[in-house]
């Protein structure tokens, strides 16, 4: 029986700084690199299960149903936001590990920082927003790889928001999200081993 390869990844650098001491790849931001950089990972072989980790933007609606910039949320259906035609929802494949705290997200090449773009995306059934997520889940979809997505919001993805707030905000996310994979991921990916 060949060995589990669980692949970590991340958009950007700062979400992995807490992660130096992790096997991982860095991607880069947007959905060409998050498809160019996967692609290649899966493409040589071993892959057995994706995981990534992460920070997203918040577009539900002000109300106790919108998600918290506090908690962890895995990503069980994606779409995309700025593609003009038809595109079919993705669906990862990994195992739900949280059931109560699962979002619908939308990807696209777009730092979502605006009222009128966060109404938009709200209005497609999303709760949260990213600039990979579809791309990464169609790439496993395509090597028939299962993919587990983790999101911790940064940010509630309107007019109040910036990519220095995102900046400054998203090294804190990166330890929430170590504390979350030494808790419910390390374990796993040990047994598995």
């Amino acid at each position: 029986m060949s060995l589990q390869k669980t692949l970590l990844v991340f958009a950007h650098s700062d979400e992995a700084s807490a992660f130096a001491d992790v096997p991982h790849i860095v991607s880069g931001v947007g959905k060409v690199n998050a498809s160019v950089a996967l692609a290649g990972a899966l493409a040589e072989g071993g892959v057995e299960r994706v995981i990534v980790l992460g920070t997203a933007g918040v577009v539900g609606n002000a109300d106790e149903d919108r998600p918290s910039l506090d908690t962890i949320y895995q990503v069980t259906r994606l779409i995309q936001h700025d593609f003009p035609l038809a595109s079919n929802d993705v669906v990862p494949t990994g195992k739900i590990l949280l059931p109560d705290t699962q979002a619908t997200m939308a990807t696209g090449d777009v730092f979502v920082s605006n009222d009128e773009q966060r109404a938009h995306i709200s209005g497609l059934n999303a709760a949260l927003v990213d600039m990979e997520g579809y791309a990464y889940a169609s790439m496993c979809q395509r090597f028939d790889v299962p993919l587990q997505i983790f999101k911790v919001p940064s940010d509630y993805a309107d007019s109040s928001t910036s990519m220095d707030d995102w900046d400054a905000i998203v090294v804190a996310k990166s330890v929430q999200l170590r504390e979350f994979y030494d808790a419910h991921l390390s374990p796993a990916i040990d047994t598995a081993k």
